[in-house]
């Protein structure tokens, strides 16, 4: 058959425009709904190697666990440690690491890490997690504050 006795189709552009508003809406849904960790056991194990890593000065390693946002404001292993190290020193080299509470929230899973620093001093700190696209998980964030009752 000659390709001019072929009908022609010739889509409907409003037709079109619905269908990606809706995959569009979609993606939107799916992407507003809070991560969920399946297993809080990987989870911590990721504070746990972030932690082995930094005891063991490797820079590199405690890195490569931290979500791509992180990696965007401090783009490298070596400018990532020097901030950790001027504000979040507690988990640099921690005496002790106790772990508390796993916990769901609006904005994703919540790790609660209990830390003696090396002068004795306890410390609470809140992981937060994000899922990369493949699936894994990397740390997002980590809010430390004294511990209630803690030494000066």
């Amino acid at each position: 058959m000659p390709l001019a006795a072929l009908p022609r189709f010739t889509p409907n552009l409003s037709f079109l425009s619905w269908i990606c508003a809706v995959l569009l809406a979609l993606a939107l849904a799916v992407s507003a709904a809070p991560a969920r960790a399946d297993d809080p056991a990987a989870l911590r194990a990721l504070v746990e190697g972030q932690i082995a890593a930094m005891r063991a000065g490797d820079a590199s390693a405690a890195y490569g666990y931290a979500a791509p946002a992180i990696r965007q404001m401090f783009p490298s292993p070596d400018r990532f440690m020097q901030m950790v190290k001027r504000g979040y020193a507690p988990v640099v080299a921690p005496r002790s690491v106790t772990f508390g509470r796993f916990r769901e929230t609006s904005r994703g899973p919540v790790q609660e890490v209990f830390l003696t620093d090396s002068g004795g001093t306890d410390w609470l700190a809140l992981y937060t997690f994000e899922q990369q696209a493949d699936g894994s998980w990397k740390i997002a964030g980590c809010v430390l504050t004294r511990s209630p009752g803690a030494s000066a």
